[in-house]
């Protein structure tokens, strides 16, 4: 059962290979939200300081009754955050607002402002003040891993030519129709462990007639076969739900596509229609919402 399986850190961390991601789930739901994660057999929880539900994400963890060393716990600092104080006083704040003595994976949001989000700045002194943050927390046994989200290859080697700690996890947008190879054969041979957010595409899968018609063949919902193709690729998927129905369904994974499918789909392309989430940044190239950081 996959639930049950994990990938290994390159520092000896392991993490469960299918993750629940919480992204647009109100602080006010996060709560019920992941103690049904948890009661289905989730351990692995995603959350950011930009969704506004870490403090519901905590009460969630607590209420499950699941002790605390068998849970694995994700959040990620502001993407706006590029100076050493700021990131430190944010670590902490996290660690207060999830109510928890250490976090199990802290990542640097993006390596860009949402506000300049891949408009030519990379900003890389900000990044490593950040980085350093997250590298000094680490030391202390507040984090046990760190690592990235949204980082291109420069932004990467910035952290790994420059930091004492190189980045474990980069949390990237991969689906069906979107895989950044090249980015994911790169993290691969520096020993990252790329996660895939949206691996459904925020449900444009949904309308995508050739995934339709190969998730028919197998016999699964088009949501399962966008996170099989990440496992397949040895992508940690996140699938994001509320819906305990839906956290069964994204979890029963028990089939294979074969290798002739798996190129197939590697191969689709096409433009990619992400409904409502196209407003987001890492969905357009222009930032067009008034909420900063939301995006996942």
């Amino acid at each position: 059962m996959i639930l049950q399986e994990a990938f290994t850190l390159a520092n000896g961390v392991s993490i469960p290979k299918l993750g629940l991601g919480t992204w647009r789930v109100p602080d006010a739901d996060a709560a019920r939200t992941v103690r049904d994660a948890i009661k289905i057999g989730y351990r692995h929880i995603d959350t950011a300081q930009a969704y506004e539900n870490e403090r519901g994400v905590g009460e969630g963890l607590r209420a499950s009754g699941v002790p605390r060393d068998q849970l694995f716990v994700t959040t990620k600092l502001a993407a706006e955050c590029k100076t050493y104080a700021e990131a430190t006083q944010l670590i902490d704040r996290s660690l207060r607002t999830l109510g928890l003595a250490h976090i199990d994976l802290m990542l640097v949001h993006s390596p860009q402002p949402w506000a300049e989000f891949r408009e030519g700045e990379h900003f890389f002194e900000g990044n490593l003040e950040a980085w350093r943050a997250l590298e000094h927390a680490y030391e202390a046994g507040k984090l046990r891993a760190i690592g990235v989200s949204n980082f291109e290859r420069e932004d990467l080697d910035n952290l790994i030519d420059n930091g004492s700690v190189a980045p474990m996890v980069n949390q990237i947008l991969a689906h069906v129709g979107n895989t950044p190879f090249d980015l994911i054969d790169y993290a691969r041979s520096k020993g990252i462990l790329v996660e895939a957010y949206s691996p459904v595409a925020h449900g444009a899968l949904l309308n995508n007639e050739d995934v339709v018609g190969l998730a028919e063949k197998y016999g699964v919902g088009v949501a399962q076969l966008g996170i099989r193709y990440c496992l397949q690729l040895g992508l940690l998927p996140l699938p994001k739900t509320s819906n305990a129905e839906h956290m069964k369904t994204n979890a029963a994974l028990d089939f294979l596509i074969s290798d002739a499918d798996m190129e197939a789909l590697r191969k689709t392309s096409g433009a990619t229609d992400y409904g409502a989430a196209s407003a987001f940044p890492v969905f357009a190239k222009k930032r067009q919402i008034d909420n900063a950081g939301q995006e996942d």
